[in-house]
């Protein structure tokens, strides 16, 4: 590893841990053997202390069993990062889900490499291998990057380029934690994506954010929907609760492009529990002859009305 400070950071965990080559696991003789690139050791897995800056808030246990299950068969084959507390003790920088899957599956001993790290770095390197795994939820990461950005003094676009993001991408994650907290929560519980929180920051009205986000638990937006609906309310559109939001679906959306694509951009399609209507503005007498046109064929409406 090349030692000028905080290299390999951004280009991942491989600068830091090598590929796994095969040496004897201890822990289970009839295992296929198991060897590590770079120097490592085997510790007590009760010597082994949890990151205190983990960026992860939630584990889950469903993941960690499956996980738990997959080690029983294979092992454990990539080693954990850790850096020496005392001499019996080690706090984990990397590898809690396998630490914790591993106790589970019953392990007494796990393959580590020991590093000496600032605290900056055990926050960067654990960010990162929780990023590239898609082990955090949204919500995580935007924490973990504004821990970065105020506890530790890095500006964004250091932060950009430690993650191997763009900065724009930084600014959008600590976007997030501009939501109501009830919006947060259910954005670290799953119940919305990540694409529909950036839809409900494009709101105009910061008003319209708990409605819109009610709208989509109760209804079930798609974000495509949730966008959609957005976009109509930021241009002054009313939607209705009960005719508009329950069925402002894919398909609807998708039929309303097709409209403006073959009538032009002032139209608009809403629906309600008994059907629905499509409404097509125009400005002047030129643009109703040519939605018209566009319609029924070439036609002279003028003249027609005046015969």
């Amino acid at each position: 590893m090349n030692n000028k400070k905080n290299s390999g950071l951004g280009k991942g965990l491989n600068a830091i841990i090598q590929q796994p080559i095969n040496v004897l696991n201890p822990d289970n003789k009839d295992k296929p053997e198991i060897k590590y690139n770079s120097s490592f050791e085997f510790v007590p897995v009760d010597a082994l202390r949890p990151n205190s800056l983990q960026p992860r808030i939630d584990m889950n246990v469903e993941k960690l069993k499956e996980l738990s299950k997959s080690i029983k068969e294979k092992g454990v084959i990539e080693p954990l990062l850790v850096s020496k507390i005392d001499e019996n003790l080690y706090e984990i920088i990397a590898g809690e889900r396998r630490w914790r899957a591993a106790k589970m599956a019953g392990l007494k001993t796990l393959p580590v490499i020991i590093k000496e790290v600032t605290e900056v770095e055990k926050l960067e390197i654990a960010l990162i291998e929780n990023i590239q795994r898609q082990d955090l939820n949204p919500l995580e990461e935007a924490l973990a990057i504004e821990q970065l950005n105020s506890t530790f003094g890095l500006s964004h676009e250091e932060i950009a380029t430690k993650l191997g993001i763009s900065r724009p991408a930084v600014s959008n994650k600590l976007r997030l934690l501009n939501l109501p907290e009830e919006i947060k929560k259910g954005i670290l519980d799953g119940k919305i994506s990540e694409g529909h929180a950036k839809a409900l920051l494009g709101l105009h009205d910061s008003n319209h954010i708990m409605p819109v986000y009610k709208s989509i638990l109760k209804d079930f937006l798609s974000v495509r929907a949730t966008e959609e609906l957005v976009r109509r309310m930021n241009i002054g559109k009313t939607v209705k609760r009960k005719s508009t939001i329950v069925l402002l679906d894919d398909i609807s959306i998708n039929t309303e492009k097709l409209l403006r694509e073959k009538l032009g951009p002032n139209v608009f399609l809403t629906r309600s529990m008994k059907g629905g209507k499509i409404v097509i503005k125009f400005n002047s007498d030129n643009e109703l002859t040519e939605i018209v046109n566009k319609i029924i064929g070439e036609q002279n409406i003028h003249n027609k009305s005046q015969t």
